[in-house]
């Protein structure tokens, strides 16, 4: 998604203005989705549409019995491996669908051949001396398949079995279980490389009914000298670190801009650190230092800014963190560094209890924040120099007389918006973007109405990426932040039966706001529930405050979206959304 335009600053709308819902009149017989052409791994699709309320729809010949008063239907089918059709029928139209299945394993060739793109490594990687080094192939299950790398040769065995995990999403449709895949042809292996240098590509060698055939991997492979070191830094304003050398790994606490660490191997573009995370090579720079990054750090002192409190960790070099918040604790974790403290200097503040500190391992430092409140409210880390700054965020003020969010400033971003990005749609093809719109800005009134600041990421159907959003609850370092979206399912998702209020949050200091509001939009406007997740998105992630991603029904469900659409069921969501934020920010905590 690209921005079309730039961000647009938030703005408070006249408490007198109408918002007016778009009518949504009974369509025409249509079908939103699947398109025409899909390809899924899922072995099973929904199939979102409306028509007329009197006009009967079957497909393939089977009439749909579950619709919603406005005639809208999301019935579930199996899917075949391969090509599947559907023709869907209602007032003498027929809407013909083809939908292919892809196999999610990859098949093996049935000659002296291996299967396209199977070798690897596919990408150059570097390890440390006696590391593992593994290596796998598809071919067919009857070969015999042997990997060559300078003059070592190591065979590799067949796998027929093994337990396949489903994607990530796979929570949000409970089918997250492994499951049992029989994987024909697919051979692996592994050893380890004592002798630093360059081994090059490894040759692998099939061989088949007495004939025989070889073909080099795409990646290299080079061992690391042990006494040479690569040092880098970090040159983006937080890199992303990672358990694993691709996006598709777990985030890591992100390393502040100027962080240094020693090379301790690669794969393609991802350089894995002497902490363990893995960072993407663009995101740092080389530096000219052939030695390991190590730094001491003895005196600590802590400081108050304007709502927050500052503590100073003098380092000789930045060295990687880690942060791990508790239920009334905030620890900070200090890799390749010694300890020396002996003395700290933390005055009484609205946030810390005491300090204390521990040398976990050699070259391993935690610092532990006991704190006097179990709700936390955000918290920075930069370097100055080489000094670490941690700011922990002071308790909001609430106004004990007048409006009862006096003073409080709160930013909500309608999900989605522009012409790319229409976010799910609903059986009549009416777009999330739209409905997301509507309900912020009915919720800005009622914040406003109680004395809040209101920021919107958007006041229009603008295309806007997830960075200036993100941006903007950093720069303006809102009290809370909330991302007002509706749902939809994976393809192997059940439509017609899932729907209600669902909650995302990442930070720890955001899982009480969203269990809260959770529970008070389901008990006060008796909705269902779809539950609370702890789930990795860009607007879960700032640390500046708590933020969460509210997902306020599903669109594609027939007859939770009839509830979506309707005026006056968003103005009393606004309302109740609204007490609820309410609510949270004034109730008394431990």
């Amino acid at each position: 998604m690209k921005i079309l335009q730039p961000l647009l600053p938030g703005l408070l709308l006249p408490l007198g203005l109408i918002l007016v819902t778009p009518t949504l009149s009974n369509p025409a017989f249509q079908v939103i989705y699947p398109p025409n052409g899909h390809e899924t791994t899922a072995d099973r699709i929904f199939l979102i549409g409306t028509a007329p309320p009197q006009a009967e729809v079957t497909i393939n010949g089977q009439v749909v019995q579950q619709r919603s008063s406005a005639g809208h239907f999301a019935p579930s089918f199996p899917l075949q491996v391969g090509e599947n059709t559907f023709v869907v029928r209602a007032q003498n139209q027929d809407i013909r669908l083809q939908i292919k299945r892809l196999n999610p394993l990859m098949e093996p060739p049935q000659g002296l051949a291996f299967a396209p793109d199977s070798l690897t490594p596919k990408l150059n990687l570097a390890r440390l001396p006696n590391e593992p080094i593994c290596f796998s192939a598809i071919a067919n299950p009857a070969a015999e398949v042997t990997v060559k790398l300078g003059n070592l040769t190591l065979p590799l065995r067949s796998t027929t079995q093994a337990n396949q995990l489903p994607d990530n999403k796979a929570a949000l449709t409970g089918t997250n279980q492994p499951i049992a895949a029989a994987n024909p042809g697919l051979f692996q292996g592994c050893t380890a490389l004592a002798t630093p240098g360059s081994w090059g590509p490894p040759l692998f060698q099939l061989n088949l009914q007495g004939k025989s055939l070889t073909q080099t991997a795409p990646g290299s492979i080079e061992i690391l000298d042990p006494v040479q070191f690569t040092t880098v830094e970090v040159i983006s304003a937080q890199g992303v670190a990672r358990t694993g050398p691709s996006s598709d790994y777990s985030r890591l606490t992100p390393l502040p801009k100027g962080t240094q660490a020693t090379v301790s191997g690669r794969e393609g573009d991802w350089l894995r650190l002497d902490y363990g995370g893995w960072i993407r090579g663009s995101e740092t720079r080389a530096l000219n230092i052939n030695q390991p990054v190590r730094s001491l750090i003895r005196s600590i002192r802590s400081r108050e800014v304007p709502g927050w409190t500052e503590i100073l960790f003098p380092l000789q070099v930045p060295v990687p963190i880690a942060v791990d918040q508790g239920r009334q604790s905030f620890t900070l974790t200090l890799y390749n560094t010694t300890a020396q403290t002996d003395t700290i200097f933390l005055n009484q503040n609205p946030v810390i209890e005491r300090l204390d500190w521990q040398q976990l391992a050699p070259g391993q430092v935690q610092y532990r924040f006991n704190l006097k409140s179990a709700q936390q409210w955000g918290y920075k880390l930069r370097y100055e120099g080489s000094s670490l700054v941690l700011a922990l965020r002071h308790p909001p003020q609430l106004a004990r007389k007048g409006l009862p969010l006096q003073g409080i400033k709160i930013l909500l971003d309608p999900g989605h918006g522009g012409p790319e990005d229409l976010g799910a749609r609903g059986p009549t093809g009416y777009p999330e973007k739209a409905v997301t719109l509507i309900v912020s800005q009915l919720l800005q009134q009622e914040l406003t109405q109680r004395g809040a600041t209101v920021i919107l990421t958007r006041t229009a159907d603008v295309d806007l990426d997830l960075p200036p959003r993100v941006d903007l609850i950093n720069r303006e370092e809102t009290t809370i932040a909330l991302s007002l979206h509706y749902n939809a399912l994976p393809d192997n998702g059940d439509a017609l039966r899932t729907q209600g209020v669902g909650m995302f949050w990442y930070q720890a200091q955001s899982q009480d706001l969203a269990v809260f509001l959770h529970d008070y939009l389901v008990n006060k406007l008796q909705r269902p529930s779809y539950g609370v997740y702890w789930n990795n998105l860009a607007l879960t992630r700032p640390t500046v405050a708590p933020a969460v991603l509210l997902e306020l029904g599903f669109m594609i469900n027939p007859s939770e979206f009839e509830w979506i659409t309707d005026p006056q069921s968003q103005r009393r969501l606004a309302t109740t959304l609204a007490e609820g934020i309410t609510a949270w920010l004034r109730q008394e905590r431990p």
